[in-house]
Formats: structure tokens, sequence, C-alpha cells
């Protein structure tokens, strides 16, 4: 800044001398030129100077906050901050940029962008943002009867937004709860963003969902994190229970991996009595980490889709909760309205929108991190958009891909795969597996596991790096780290692949592979082909094999040298897949899916190892399926794309090959086809 003053300055003193050149002025009147501009000179000199040691000082602040806030983790995800009382991250008093809307054909760059320098200009937008309580009074929250009812005591309601409750006889404060209404896209109080229930607030929650006549809950916080109580179980895990006047009954309960619905029949018991019932629906997402945000937002985005199939466009606000209300809750909103504005306008504004909730509830969208999240989640819909299909329709979508003619046509198969091809691989998360003790122990050096979900073993005590082995936890439908996807073990790491099985109590083997293909070592033998073997501490024996159309199921038993222990596992070797393409049917694979899953019932659901020969294609493709699978049979939708979108972000390369993408769609059909009477296997 300084070198431009001066520039500035030198200019006016030249075009002074210029005129005086001209008019033929003395030197006086040329003096009384020169002195004012040396004035001003001087002058703009102690502005910059004043101007640098300002912004060097907000700099070296910014520095400080993020170093002693932003606590990172392992995959790069920072910490949200939600203590006793909600720490609210320090910003710069210059913050007052504003960003325009961003077209959606610009989405993917501009994200690019921010993203770079670890998210730095995502951090200026989100400091940019209105914040503190500066538009309107908590006068209600701060009342001596209502301060016990607030969770955090910096976490308030505004008066001209808080969601009144019906005053109770004799109580002038049960009006009150910590509660704003907050509009969507298009539809005012489309939303109630609330704290997570404190125990004596239990009962005004409930109060507040009968009088709202809301029907669905989206909850985005678990009990406890990290130890301590983000809210408190407002809900009966069975039977029913009354919370003030309000009677709750649990009607149904299912678990998936990404999150729990709950539905609940509801009544009010009134002084003139009972109220006809009402169904609740409590969508539970638990996948929020402690720390920070999802690691992808697929997971986020199919629970959103679901929010909306869910709720009634006749019921009353959704209500929305994390713990305090604002950090995990303002995300949610947001996602749910620019994807709206996406699909009305062609363009985003996260910048604009989070600035107009703001003034319904202060600090929506809590973390900088959070806000990045957003675009992320946006991104993520626009490059991919809605790809699930309901099983009526798959033949339609099979016919579709198979036959595009059309230059132009991009619903093909092909380019559908591409996308997933056009994945990046984050080798920076590989670092264990591409340690030089650990590459031997590698049998394809490009199908190394990410180091935030692969299957860590016990140390040997004075022996480095033996905690390793080429595995990743992969998730199911219903359950987290449900499989463990991994390579064909070799020669020198059987003795791993045993440890593993034993030190995670894997029951369940799935071989997709033979030994030798082509003339080319595969895998491994790492069963007796009769009596019992021994790896180091374990014992292998063979306790029977019985042969099917197209797999073997081998009984073994594990023993642990060391104490003696033994262990059933059952090995489900599939024969049907070809040297060379996939399977000519998909009957094989449906059978011995539902082999598989049937152990895993009587063995008590630990993890299965699923395994070819690098752990990748074929294990992907059986994965895949059995998570899709499992879907079309307790929802009767399938997405085969974001399954196997989720599954390469897990572990590089699942599903290698476009016939064995398609392999998918067809094994799905054939189920279908299998089980037309669709009543039978719902």
């Amino acid at each position: 800044m300084v070198p431009v003053l001066f520039l500035v300055a030198i200019t006016l003193s030249t075009n002074d001398t210029s005129n005086e050149d001209q008019t033929g002025e003395d030197t006086k009147s040329q003096s009384s030129h020169i002195l004012p501009t040396v004035l001003v000179f001087s002058v703009l000199l102690v502005i910059s100077i004043l101007l640098a040691w300002y912004f060097l000082r907000i700099r070296n602040q910014r520095k400080e906050v993020v170093t002693a806030v932003d606590k990172k983790i392992p995959n790069g995800i920072l910490e949200e901050q939600e203590q006793q009382t909600v720490v609210l991250l320090p910003r710069s008093p210059s913050a007052s940029k504003t960003y325009f809307p961003i077209p959606v054909d610009c989405l993917e760059e501009e994200t690019r962008i921010r993203s770079a320098d670890d998210g730095k200009l995502f951090r200026e937008e989100f400091n940019s943002l209105p914040s503190g309580y500066t538009q309107g009074t908590c006068q209600e929250a701060n009342k001596e009867d209502n301060r016990e009812k607030n969770r955090y005591p910096n976490i308030l309601p505004y008066d001209h937004s808080r969601v009144v409750l019906t005053q109770l006889e004799g109580n002038l404060c049960s009006d009150y709860i910590n509660a704003s209404y907050i509009h969507g896209y298009t539809d005012n109080n489309k939303f109630i963003a609330a704290q997570g229930p404190k125990q004596d607030t239990v009962a005004d929650f409930w109060r507040m969902i009968w009088e709202q006549k809301t029907a669905t809950i989206v909850m985005l916080t678990n009990l406890k994190e990290r130890k301590e109580d983000k809210c408190y179980q407002y809900w009966p895990d069975q039977g029913c229970w009354t919370y003030g006047n309000v009677r709750v009954a649990v009607e149904d309960c299912t678990v998936l991996v990404d999150y729990t619905i709950r539905k609940f029949c509801i009544q009010y018991q009134a002084s003139d009595g009972t109220k006809p019932s009402r169904l609740v629906t409590q969508l539970h997402f638990t996948s929020w980490p402690d720390f920070g945000v999802p690691f992808s937002p697929i997971g986020m985005l199919k629970f959103l889709k679901k929010v909306k199939t869910v709720n009634s466009s006749f019921a009353g606000p959704i209500v929305v909760h994390c713990s305090a209300g604002v950090g995990r809750t303002g995300t949610f909103i947001v996602i749910d309205g620019v994807i709206d504005m996406m699909h009305q306008e062609q363009k985003i504004d996260v910048f604009g929108f989070v600035s107009k909730i703001r003034d319904q509830r202060s600090q929506l969208v809590q973390t900088d991190i959070q806000y990045s999240f957003i675009y992320q989640a946006l991104l993520e819909y626009y490059l991919y958009g809605d790809t699930e299909l309901d099983v009526s329709s798959l033949e339609g979508h099979l016919h579709k891909l198979h036959n595009t003619h059309a230059p132009f046509d991009r619903v093909g198969l092909e380019e559908e795969f591409k996308k997933l091809t056009n994945m990046r691989i984050m080798k920076e998360n590989m670092r264990m597996g591409n340690l030089p003790a650990n590459m031997k122990k590698n049998r394809v050096l490009q199908i190394i596991p990410y180091d935030f979900n692969r299957v860590i073993m016990s140390m040997r005590r004075g022996q480095e790096f033996t905690d390793y082995i080429n595995a990743s936890f992969i998730d199911g439908y219903r359950q987290k780290d449900y499989f463990i996807a991994t390579q064909g073990p070799l020669s020198h790491t059987v003795e791993d692949y045993w440890r593993m099985a034993w030190e995670w109590k894997c029951h369940s083997v799935v071989m997709l592979t033979e030994l030798q293909e082509r003339e080319q070592d595969k895998c491994f033998q790492y069963w007796p082909t009769e009596d019992s073997v021994t790896y180091g501490d374990y014992t292998v024996e063979m306790k029977g094999c019985t042969v099917c159309d197209s797999f073997s199921v081998r009984d073994l038993v594990l023993t642990y040298g060391p104490d003696k222990q033994t262990r059933l596992v059952r090995h489900f070797h599939f024969h049907g897949w070809p040297e060379i393409g996939i399977p000519a049917e998909g009957k094989g694979m449906i059978d011995i899916i539902a082999s598989v899953q049937r152990q895993q019932q009587q063995s008590g659901n630990h993890p299965i190892i699923v395994h070819c020969s690098a752990g990748a294609g074929r294990t992907g493709t059986f994965i895949a399926l059995s998570n899709i699978l499992e879907r079309v049979k307790a929802e009767g939708l399938l997405d085969v794309f974001q399954t196997v979108k989720s599954l390469r972000m897990q572990r590089p390369h699942m599903v290698q090959t476009v016939e064995q993408y398609d392999f998918c769609y067809r094994v799905v059909q054939d189920f279908v086809d299998i089980f037309s009477d669709y009543a039978n296997f719902k």
C-alpha cells in the first residue's frame, strides 16, 4: 500500500510542476504547490502505516484463533464446538464483505477456489456473516424463571421469532421454550429450530410438537458425545410414556447405517378428555461424528430426501434439533433451502440464505467447517443429482442405460460409470500402507486401504508395524463397519489374516476368486484341505464341506494357541465367477448373499470378511449387491450409483469395471424377477 500511495503523491507533484511550466509561474508559486503535496503525502503515509499495523494485528489474531479453536482430527475435519456454553468463534471486526449468488454451472469451480489453502476463502466468507444478537431482543429467554430451561446460556431465541406455547394456568412463564421459527426457501416457518430437550423441558417439547401439529422431528445429535450429555432421551425405548399432558407410544423403530427412524403415536390428555391420536415420525441422523461434519455428504443427502418423503404437506413445521439448535440444525436447514433454490433459480446463495435465517435465530451454522460442508453437499447434489430408483422403474431405467444412441445422451451406462472413475483417489490418506515395512504386505500397490477406515490389529510387543493388514472396514445397509474388504492372503500374510479374523470376532468369510486363474496365483490357500494347519498362534481345522450350485461352504474351527480358545468360521467360496468377465447369471450371487446373511443372524453380526485377489473389483461388487438387495427388501428402493460411489470413498477401485457395475443392476433385476410377487420379500 505504501508504494502505491508514494506513486500517487509523486504523480500529484509531477502534475503540479508541469502546470507551473505551462503558466510560467515563479519559484515562489512552485514552492506553494509543493508544500501541500508533501503534506498530503505525509498524511497518507501515516495512514498507510496505521492501516498496515491494524491488518497485521488482525491477521495474527486470526492465526491464534485457528490454532486454539479449530482442533484437527486425522481426516482433517474440524471439531464442532458444543461445550457447556457453546464456544462461538471469534470474528474479524472488518468482516463486512457481501457475497453474491453463484450460477449452478459455476458451483464446481467456485467450491474448488474456496477450498484452496485449507479453506481460507470459506473462513473469510463465513466470518462476513451477520453474527451475535443484533437482530432482536431475548428478553423472554433471559427471564429468571426461563434461564434454567436453556441448555446453553449463550444460545437463546429472539423474542420476535420464538415459538410461543399455550400458557398453563397459574404459570406466566409456561409459554417459553428454547425454539425458533425458521423460514424455508419459499415456505414461511417451514422449520422450528430447537435445542435438544433437557430432562426438565421434555414435557414442553412434546407440548410444542402437539400444539404446532408437527408430524416430523429431525434429530441431528446423539444423546451423548465425548462423554458429554447432548440431549435428553425424550422418547420411550418401548411401550409408552406420558410427558406432561402428552402420551407418547412407540409404534416402530428401523435402524439404518446413517440414521434411525422411530414412529410414535401421541395423544394429548386435556382436562376435557383425550384428543384423537397423531402419528409423529422422528428421523435421527446418527452419522454426524463427535468432531466436525460427516466425512461425505452422501448420507446427509439421502437423509434429507427421506425427511422430505416422510413429512406430510399438511403437517405443521418440521422440528429440527441438535444439542444447541444452531450448528448442525442450521446446516441441515440451509442445505434443504438452497437445494430448493437451485431447482427454482438455477443458482445458489448460501451466504444470503444463512444471513436471512440468522435474523430468526442467532448463530445458525456455527463453524466455517459446517459452512463449507453445505457447499460440498450442494456440489454433490448438482454433480450427481437424485439417482435413487423404485424397483418398479428399474426395467425402464435399464432399457435407457443399454439403449442410448443420441450423441449427447448422458444417461448411458458408460457415462454413469465414468462419473465414478473420475472420483479422486486420496493417496495422501494411505500413509500406513505405503510405509516401506508394509509395502510387501500389499498384493497390488494401487489398492491400499485408507488410513481412516483401515482394519487395525493389536501391535505385537517389540515389533513395529504389526498392526497393519491390507483390509478396510466397509459400511453395510444397517450397520457401520459391517464388512471387512481385504485382499487374498499372501503366503507371508496368512497369520495376519487369521489374527484379524480372531481379533475382530469374524464368523463369516466370503471368497470370490479361485486360488489360481489363467495360471496366475490369485490367493494363497489359507485353510487345510483336510485335518488342520497352523499359522503362528492360530490353528485352522477343517470340520466339513458342503457343495452348492455355485459355491461351496467350509466349516472351519479357528483356535488361538496361547489360551486354547476356539471359534467356528464359515467359509463361503463362490465358484461362479469366470476368469474373465462376470457371472453368467445373478441367481448364484443372490443365493450366496442370502446364505451369508443367515449365517450372520446366527453368529451375532460381527464383520464379514470379503475378499477376491486384490480386494476391490469382485469384493466391491459383492458388498454393493449385499447392500442394494437389503434396501430393495426393506424399502423397495435402490441406488446403484450412490452405493458404489460410497464404497469407492471407503476403498479404492471398489467395483472395478463397467461390466461389474452393470452386473449390479442385472442381479437386482434377477432378484425382482425371482420374487415377482413383491409382497413375498418385503
